[in-house]
């Protein structure tokens, strides 16, 4: 598979997983409301919604989360232009991917900014559920919507010692969504495997470059070998002028 329809399969795939999760816990969560998956403790679903950048951080002031989804979107534009020129380049696949899972993170959290406040009815605090509304009827305006997060894996309480400041710390606190999964997942991968992504790449170079001169070498041969055509017989080259007859 070309490596252009790869990366658009994997785009596509992580937002519509993206999307679905969000919209199944949207609508049939409570705000805050909590359940196991798999029976887990450490392992759950926990609805909550972000109003700015990542781990609740949000603006002061009125044009702070207008910005912010600008910025978002900018930065998704040039991850498609810089994926394409990683494509022309040929590099490796598993660097392409990786830009590819940042990409399709930051679309699934600039759609939730852009669209749903026009298409949801607010997740009250006090209990209720949210509702599917007419477009541009819902809770907020254009890219003034809130990301939907729900994945939490608290995993271990730690009792901090008193040179550490003392205190109880939880490993892993963030609630995050499969969006913010595909950044981070896309960031690890570069950081971890950056150095056999561009090995891999200067082979698949090589490998190109010697089935190229190999293309050309036989080709050349070809051409040396092929005896032209003729359509002349032998009794076409007997023609020698008669000898002349003594007078």
């Amino acid at each position: 598979m070309k490596k252009g329809y790869l990366v658009t399969l994997l785009i596509f795939g992580v937002l519509l997983i993206d999307q679905l999760s969000k919209f199944y816990i949207k609508t049939n969560f409570e705000y805050n409301e909590e359940v196991l998956m798999f029976g887990q403790e450490w392992a759950r679903l926990h609805f909550v919604e972000n109003e700015g950048m990542a781990f609740g951080i949000t603006f002061d002031w009125a044009y702070g989360k207008l910005i912010l989804s600008l910025f978002r979107i900018i930065m998704v534009a040039g991850l498609i232009f810089w994926i394409r020129a990683l494509i022309a380049a040929k590099m490796p696949n598993g660097f392409i991917l990786s830009v590819g899972l940042i990409t399709a993170g930051a679309l699934g959290n600039i759609i939730d900014s852009a669209f749903y406040g026009m298409i949801f009815s607010a997740s009250p605090y006090h209990g209720g559920l949210a509702e599917l509304v007419p477009f541009g009827t819902g809770y907020g305006t254009f890219l003034h919507g809130k990301v939907v997060d729900m994945l939490y894996f608290p995993m271990h309480d730690f009792d901090l010692p008193e040179w550490l400041g003392g205190g109880n710390f939880l490993f892993f606190s963030p609630i995050f969504n499969i969006a913010d999964a595909a950044i981070t997942t896309g960031v690890l991968s570069i950081l971890i495997f950056q150095r056999k992504f561009f090995q891999d790449g200067l082979e698949e170079q090589k490998t190109e470059e010697t089935e190229g001169q190999q293309e050309i070498t036989a080709e050349s041969q070809e051409e040396h070998t092929e005896a032209p055509a003729s359509d002349e017989t032998p009794a076409d080259f007997d023609e020698s002028p008669e000898k002349e007859q003594p007078a």
